[in-house]
């Protein structure tokens, strides 16, 4: 499939509420899942900044597409934390891919050799097909709940998805809340975030993993943004013609301009950064508390300003904005949505 015709999909892909076959297949296909992964793994073995642009680029398409490949990439992060038949297990498979949360909303009975594990997770992306979730859960010893919270990783067979997933935007990314009751959970199958029990894992890996999930849900900002331009853009070819609308039209054309610049700048300012993070942390330094702070506030403001940039164009839009068939709609509701993660929110 090319995937640019997934652009032409958008409205299609909403109304079903879930990613079509024939997508789903295209991101088995081409590895969308697997950027991180390494080739011994069926991977792609990308470094962060070209999967950081493969995510922006796949948003820009579509914010649904964009943020289920993000996710799904995502879980590529904890391949370093377990033993090596278990990473193989879990990452080998061409439709490997996680869901999951990372609130610690179970409890983890310990047992002999492993944890009877009951909770509910909710905002679990990808959950129509994940093959594998994961979990975070307050340890329960001896009939006792301590602070010792768990990494857990379930097979999709003990694990419910109650399909709950009700947002304004990314409608079809089945984020929906996951239900486990009393799996078997084998010591093996936990995880500690940061440990390395194999030898797949890369310079992506080790990355911090906070600055990591910042850079990516901003990548998703990004290209939803992008897409959202590219739809003024659009809009304003459409209706040139009207004479009746010249006045408002060079308006918006000229609000275009301006909020594309404002775009540039912050698309730079973002990859210039995480560059420069990058470059560094290959180079075996590591980024002080103060600098994975400031580009923690430089995530949530430029978050923000995507925000900020679409609203300025939904008054000049009339009854189109507000339309939920219309792409310009389905493309805002997407960028609120997606920048409403807590990585970015204030």
């Amino acid at each position: 499939m090319n995937l640019l015709h997934i652009k032409e999909r958008g409205l299609e892909i909403e109304q079903l509420g879930h990613v079509p076959k024939d997508i789903l297949e295209a991101i088995y296909e081409q590895k969308l899942f697997k950027l991180f992964t390494p080739k011994e793994l069926g991977g792609k073995d990308l470094n962060l900044m070209e999967g950081m642009k493969v995510f922006q680029e796949m948003s820009a398409l579509d914010g649904n597409f964009g943020w289920l490949v993000t996710i799904g990439t995502g879980g590529n992060a904890f391949i370093p934390a377990f033993n090596q038949d278990i990473c193989k297990k879990i990452f080998s498979p061409r439709n490997a891919v996680i869901a999951g949360s990372g609130y610690p909303t179970g409890i983890a009975v310990q047992v002999e050799g492993g944890y009877r594990l009951t909770g509910q997770w909710k905002y679990c992306s990808g959950a129509d097909y994940a093959t594998t979730f994961t979990m975070n859960c307050f340890v329960e010893c001896e009939g006792i709940k301590t602070d010792q919270i768990i990494s857990c990783s379930v097979e999709r067979d003990h694990v419910e998805i109650l399909q709950d997933w009700c947002a304004m935007g990314l409608k079809a990314t089945a984020s929906h809340t996951i239900s486990v009751q009393n799996a078997w959970v084998p010591q093996e199958a936990t995880f500690q975030l940061g440990a390395i029990r194999n030898n797949y894992g890369s310079f992506v890996h080790s990355f911090p993993f906070g600055t990591f999930a910042e850079a990516s849900f901003l990548s998703v900002c990004l290209g939803i943004t992008e897409n959202f331009l590219q739809e003024i853009s659009i809009i304003i070819k459409q209706k040139n013609d009207d004479p009746s609308r010249a006045e408002r039209i060079d308006s918006l054309h000229s609000l275009l301009m301006q909020q594309q610049q404002n775009f540039n700048q912050l698309e730079e300012q973002f990859y210039a950064i995480l560059t420069q993070y990058w470059e560094r942390h290959n180079a075996g330094q590591n980024l002080t508390e103060e600098e994975l702070l400031q580009f923690s506030q430089m995530s949530k403001g430029s978050a923000a300003t995507c925000i900020d940039i679409a609203n300025s164009f939904i008054r000049h839009l009339g009854m189109e904005a507000i339309t939920e068939t219309s792409s310009i709609n389905r493309i805002w509701r997407n960028l609120y949505t997606a920048a409403q993660h807590g990585f970015l929110t204030p």
